[in-house]
């Protein structure tokens, strides 16, 4: 069984590099590179554990179609036990066109597509409930699965002794902590970004006035990304610290933050304290970005750990 499931959003990526900005309305652009990769939080960060080796499922929706092959059999290829990979035979994959610029800087063109219709009733319960850890990776964009229902899976991992850990995407939909509220008060690890955190704050920007903020809503450890500027954490016991970013020759930021969230897991499920979890994952991320796609630069564990030894806390 595994140790960690992931549940939640699975996606087909289509990542160009370098663009710049679109073509005029009927005209052709060529890029110098353009590939297919899994995407979406749940087998970004699945993929990731599972190069680190960690035994992990993944949970979720897709669509009865050629993108959907490909996301199911390359999780395979991975190890990832998918058997809780639902298809659905009337909306398509969910997909992206990943626009990545010449700095790695990425924009979005997305279909939501079948992680739009993942409910909780499509979820067996008794196989997530024998994991280690329960990971809920992509919430506010799952709409049937966002909220009560999100948290009422939550309730049911504490109640059954797992850790458990969620993680967010940008809410274009503008409800936030609406729909974020219900799980707070089951979530033992919360690991966002600092703009989608920022969001739930009701804007407020200083890192530990957000992570306080949300401790206050149930929360026990809040993780967040920061990007270039690596994570900040604090728990509901009063430990905080800052991680800094590694110095490395960013080529493509996709993935960078799913790539921290296994990264964090990882240390997890090797018993380790908070610190070397968050150093862990910085050094899982700065290994992601170097690499065109979301989980092509991930390294093992082994050398992941090498890495590591250059991550210091500030």
């Amino acid at each position: 069984m595994a140790d960690i499931t992931c549940v939640g959003i699975l996606v087909a990526d289509i990542v160009g590099k370098p663009i710049e900005s679109l073509p005029e309305r009927g005209k052709m652009t060529l890029v110098e590179r353009m590939e297919l990769h899994t995407g979406g939080c749940a087998a970004n960060t699945g993929a990731g554990l599972a190069i680190l080796g960690v035994e992990t499922a993944v949970v979720g929706k897709v669509g009865d179609d050629g993108f959907g092959d490909f996301i199911i059999g390359r999780l395979q290829r991975y190890g990832i036990d998918t058997v809780g990979v639902i298809r659905d035979r009337e909306a398509a994959t969910s997909a992206t066109m990943v626009c990545v610029d010449s700095g790695g800087e990425r924009s979005f063109l997305h279909y939501v597509g079948a992680n739009a219709t993942l409910r909780l009733e499509d979820i067996d319960t008794r196989c997530v409930l024998q994991s280690k850890i329960l990971h809920i990776a992509g919430s506010l964009v799952m709409p049937q699965f966002d909220g009560e229902p999100t948290g009422e899976l939550l309730k049911q991992a504490k109640a059954a002794g797992l850790v458990t850990s969620l993680d967010t995407v940008w809410d274009a939909r503008g409800l936030w902590m609406q729909k974020i509220a219900p799980a707070l008060p089951y979530t033992d690890y919360f690991l966002p970004s600092y703009e989608e955190a920022k969001e739930l704050a009701d804007g407020r920007e200083d890192p530990d006035e957000i992570a306080r903020f949300l401790i206050d809503r149930g929360v026990k450890v809040v993780g967040l990304k920061l990007g270039d500027k690596g994570c900040y954490v604090r728990s509901a016991d009063g430990d905080h610290f800052s991680i800094p970013a590694l110095k490395v020759n960013a080529i493509d930021a996709l993935g960078a933050g799913d790539s921290f969230v296994a990264g964090f897991l990882t240390g997890l499920v090797q018993g380790w304290d908070r610190e070397q979890c968050a150093r862990f994952a910085v050094a899982v991320g700065s290994c992601c970005v170097q690499a065109l796609g979301a989980t092509t630069g991930i390294r093992s564990f082994e050398e992941t750990l090498k890495v590591m030894e250059s991550v210091s806390r500030r």
